[in-house]
């Protein structure tokens, strides 16, 4: 029997054969790039996986795919992007899946902010702003600054810049005028504080806080992510505080079941939500989890595919293994790659130091300002979170990009 993936994050589907393997299934990947796999289709066994070449953007040609695959049994997803098209066609396959009407609420930055708010779970509201010029007296009237400008429907870090006066918000609005949005542009409250995710897992609307991972982002105005960490260590009362309050905002938000990548800054009086992700977290989160865990966590999404309750939400969870660190490293300007310099560098560096590459030599880089600008990850363990990230910021600098002019 079969469980497809319809897209998927860029790593992990190795863990993902694995597990559907142990539930005595084939995983069958549906894509329309497989460049985006190219790092984990290369180095798995040839016979891991398989997969179908479909535009995964034309929902008939989708529906042909799955109705080739021999004894369907299950339909997942890990990303933003296909996340409704994934329910609704579970939906309509009768297969086990998520509410199609709860994906959507999620797929909405504003609507949930406004959600939250209405029921005291967050301090700001969403507001609707156009971009360009005529957006700056909505954003000063109702929000005021600093202030955080959003695509309601971005991803990857994308359509999101923080203004903490009135020139950066001119330039933002300016930005977001040039800029296609996926959704609606809105302005919510600036959030004072360190930026952690939750890695939660769901069922029957009982929540588990598999864990909490430490962000970085860049200094500039446009958010890109840098770093990320996994455990943080957190005090009993602080941890168990941070799983009741995602418990209540995912089901506030409708999310029964799955995994959730709840991203929360951890502000003087409590979590703010940032944004919550319907998925398993992305760039190296799964493969961290699943190492710190000492245990395959994909299985989970698997079990979910095929209706049934997770066996990770009972299974006695410590920490198994090291804490990881790792970095994105990004180019430093749009171009060409050619490669990298310091990769054989790395190996003398503490912490088991690896290196995923993202992108490949010959491929054009057009934006460098957010993750599509990331060439590839180093990861890097230690027995905390904390040196891990160290471990891993020491290796990832003498990574450098190599970037040649567009021809």
């Amino acid at each position: 029997m079969t469980i497809a993936a319809l897209e998927s994050l860029s790593f992990g589907l190795g863990r993902m054969a694995e597990a559907a393997a142990e539930a005595g299934h084939r995983l069958c990947l549906l894509t329309g790039d497989r460049s985006v796999y190219r790092h984990e289709l290369t180095t798995l066994p040839a016979d891991a996986l398989d997969v179908v070449d479909v535009d995964t953007d034309d929902p008939e040609a989708v529906r042909r795919a799955l109705a080739a695959l021999p004894s369907l049994a299950g339909l997942i997803n890990t990303t933003d992007t296909w996340s409704l098209p994934a329910a609704e066609l579970a939906a309509e396959l009768g297969l086990p899946g998520p509410d199609p009407e709860a994906v959507r609420l999620l797929r909405d930055k504003r609507r949930v902010r406004e959600a939250l708010h209405e029921r005291g779970l967050s301090r700001s509201t969403a507001v609707v702003v156009p971009p360009g010029p005529e957006g700056a007296d909505a954003v000063l009237r109702t929000v005021g600054l600093p202030a955080v400008l959003k695509d309601s429907a971005g991803t990857s870090s994308r359509g999101v810049w923080i203004a903490h006066d009135e020139e950066a918000l001119h330039r933002a609005l300016a930005e977001a005028e040039r800029q296609p949005l996926k959704g609606a542009l809105f302005a919510e409250a600036f959030l004072a504080g360190p930026l952690y995710s939750a890695e939660t897992l769901s069922w029957e609307g009982t929540t588990r806080l598999l864990g909490v991972l430490s962000r970085q982002t860049s200094r500039s105005a446009v958010v890109r992510e840098e770093v990320a960490a996994f455990p943080v260590a957190l005090p009993t009362g602080e941890r168990d505080a941070i799983e009741a309050w995602v418990g209540r905002v995912l089901e506030m938000a409708g999310h029964h079941g799955g995994f959730a990548h709840v991203e929360f800054i951890l502000t003087d009086g409590g979590p703010e939500l940032v944004e919550i992700n319907r998925r398993i977290g992305g760039a190296l989160v799964g493969e961290v989890l699943c190492r710190a865990l000492g245990r395959n966590v994909y299985t989970a999404m698997m079990d979910e595919a095929l209706g049934r309750r997770p066996r990770l939400l009972d299974t006695p969870l410590g920490r198994q293994g090291p804490a990881y660190g790792f970095v994105l490293v990004y180019a430093d300007r749009p171009g060409v790659l050619k490669g990298w310099h310091g990769l054989d560098e790395l190996a003398a560096f503490p912490g088991a130091v690896e290196w995923y590459p993202v992108r490949e030599p010959g491929e054009t880089l057009a934006h460098v300002a957010d993750q599509r600008g990331c060439t590839g990850m180093v990861l890097a363990e230690a027995a905390t979170a904390e040196l891990a990230q160290h471990r891993a910021w020491s290796a990832a600098v003498r990574v450098r990009p190599v970037i040649a002019d567009t021809p």
